[in-house]
C-alpha cells in the first residue's frame, strides 16, 4: 500500500483538526462499561494539542438510523474524554439533526471539542457531500483515526476528504501497519488461526488467506463442518450441512497452495451446551450421536503450539471453542498463552482482531502480550477478506493536502 499521509508529519499549529474517532463503546444505562477505545485514543488528542492545534472530535454511538436519539448521545463520551485528559471539553449539540451555524471562535489552540453523534444525521451513512461540507466548516484539517469505521463510505470517513486536507491518525496507521506486517510482507512461516461458529461467515477470509499463509488452523464450530467434510460423524455438534462442500473445496485448495490445514485431532464434547456440563475428551471418530463438540482437546492444543513454535507470524481471528462458558475455553486460553509467551520472547509476531477474539484474549489475560490486538470488527474482517476499505482509499487519493504543505 502507498504510504498513508501521517498527521504526525504535518504542521498543525494554530489549526483546528477535525478528528474522526470510533468511540462506540459499550454502555449500560448511560455508564461506559469498557473504555478501551477511549484510552487508546487519548494519546492522539494530546499529541495534537501539545503541537498547538485545537481538536474537534466526531464519532457515533450505536445505530440511531439518522435520527436524534438522546439515549445514543455522545455527551457521555465527551465527559469521559474530559476526565481522561483532565481538561474541559466543549460539547457541541445538534438540534433537530443540525449543528450550530456560528462556529467562529469556537476553539482555540490547545482546546478540545466534541460533536454530537454524526449518525444523528441521515447524510452520514448516505456519504452526503452536503453534510461533509457542513462538517468541514468546523476545521482546517481532517484526520481519520478510526480504522474500525474505514470499511464504510460515510460522510465523516469518505466525502469529508474531498473538502479538507486529509491525513491518517496514529491509531489507524498502527492498525494498517500491523495487518500489512501479518499479511502483505510477513516473515515466514505464517500461521492463521481462524475460529468462530460458521464457515459461511468466513469463506472470503479463508480463500484470501490460503495463498498467503503456510498453516491454516481451524477451530470453533467451523472445525465441525470441516470434520464433517472428512466424513466424521459429529453427533449434535454445530455443523453447516450447506457448507460441507465449501469445506471440501478449501481443503483441496489448501493442498494446491501448499498450505497445511490444522484440524482438531481430539475434541471436548458434552451432551448439553451449559456451563460446567459433564464432558469428556474424545477423538473425532468417537463422538456419540447425543454429544456435541464444544472445544478442541489437549492433543490438538499441543499440535497447534508445536506449529506456532515453527512460525514467525500468527494472525488470529476467532476462538477455538465456546470460551464464554466453563470449561470450554481451555484450548483458546492455552494456545493464547503459548502465542503470548512466544511473542514476549520475540519469536513470534502476533496480530489478532475481531470482537469474539478480543473478548477471548481478554479472558485469557493475554491481550497486552500480543504484538497487536485490533478492536475493529467489520473493518478487520474485510481486510482479511482482501477488500479495499473506502476510508483508507479516500485518504490515499485526497488532493487537498497541498493546501497546508
Amino acid at each position: 500500500m502507498t504510504e498513508l499521509p501521517d498527521i504526525r508529519q504535518a504542521d498543525v499549529r494554530g489549526k483546528t483538526v477535525l478528528l474522526r474517532a470510533d468511540l462506540n463503546v459499550p454502555m449500560d444505562n448511560g455508564t461506559i462499561t469498557d473504555a478501551t477505545r477511549i484510552e487508546r485514543f487519548i494519546p492522539t488528542i494530546s499529541d495534537l494539542t501539545n503541537r498547538g492545534a485545537a481538536v474537534l472530535i466526531m464519532t457515533h454511538l450505536g445505530r440511531p438510523n439518522g435520527e436524534v436519539n438522546p439515549v445514543l448521545s455522545t455527551r457521555p463520551l465527551a465527559e469521559a474524554v474530559s476526565k481522561a485528559l483532565q481538561q474541559d471539553v466543549t460539547f457541541i449539540p445538534s438540534v433537530e439533526g443540525r449543528y450550530p451555524e456560528d462556529k467562529s471562535g469556537l476553539l482555540r489552540p490547545g482546546d478540545v471539542g466534541f460533536l454530537e453523534s454524526v449518525r444523528f444525521h441521515p447524510g452520514e451513512t448516505a456519504n452526503s457531500k452536503i453534510l461533509a461540507l457542513q462538517l468541514s466548516v468546523f476545521g482546517d484539517i481532517y484526520v481519520n483515526d478510526a480504522f474500525s469505521c474505514a470499511h464504510r463510505a460515510h460522510a465523516s470517513t469518505y466525502a469529508i476528504t474531498e473538502t479538507l486536507p486529509s491525513f491518517a491518525g496514529p491509531s489507524l496507521i498502527a492498525e494498517v501497519e500491523a495487518l500489512e506486517m501479518a499479511l502483505e510482507t510477513p516473515a515466514r512461516p505464517v500461521a492463521a488461526l481462524v475460529g468462530g461458529a460458521k464457515v459461511s461467515t468466513k469463506i472470503a477470509v479463508l480463500e484470501n488467506l490460503l495463498p498467503k499463509v503456510d498453516h491454516l488452523i481451524i477451530g470453533g464450530g467451523m472445525a465441525n463442518t470441516f470434520l464433517a467434510a472428512l466424513d466424521f460423524q459429529m453427533g449434535r455438534s454445530l455443523v453447516e450441512d450447506e457448507a460441507v462442500q465449501l469445506a471440501k473445496k478449501i481443503i483441496a485448495d489448501a493442498k494446491a497452495a501448499n498450505c497445511t490445514i490444522v484440524l482438531p485431532e481430539d475434541l471436548v464434547v458434552a451432551s448439553e451446551f451449559a456451563a460446567n456440563a459433564p464432558n469428556r475428551v474424545v477423538t473425532a471418530s468417537q463422538i456419540s450421536e447425543h454429544e456435541m463438540a464444544l472445544d478442541v482437546g489437549p492433543a490438538t492444543c499441543l499440535k497447534i503450539n508445536e506449529v506456532l513454535e515453527t512460525c514467525r507470524v500468527l494472525l488470529w481471528n476467532g476462538p477455538l471453542g465456546a470460551f464464554e462458558i466453563e470449561p470450554f475455553g481451555e484450548a483458546t486460553f492455552t494456545v493464547a498463552g503459548k502465542a503470548a509467551e512466544l511473542t514476549q520472547h520475540n519469536a513470534l509476531v502476533t496480530v489478532a482482531g475481531g470482537g469474539d477474539t478480543v473478548a477471548a484474549l481478554n479472558a485469557a489475560g493475554t491481550t497486552g502480550r500480543f504484538t497487536y490486538v485490533s478492536t475493529a470488527g467489520g473493518a478487520f474482517l474485510e481486510w482479511l477478506e482482501g477488500k479495499d476499505l473506502p476510508g483508507i482509499a479516500a485518504l490515499l487519493k485526497s488532493e487537498r493536502r497541498k493546501e497546508i504543505a
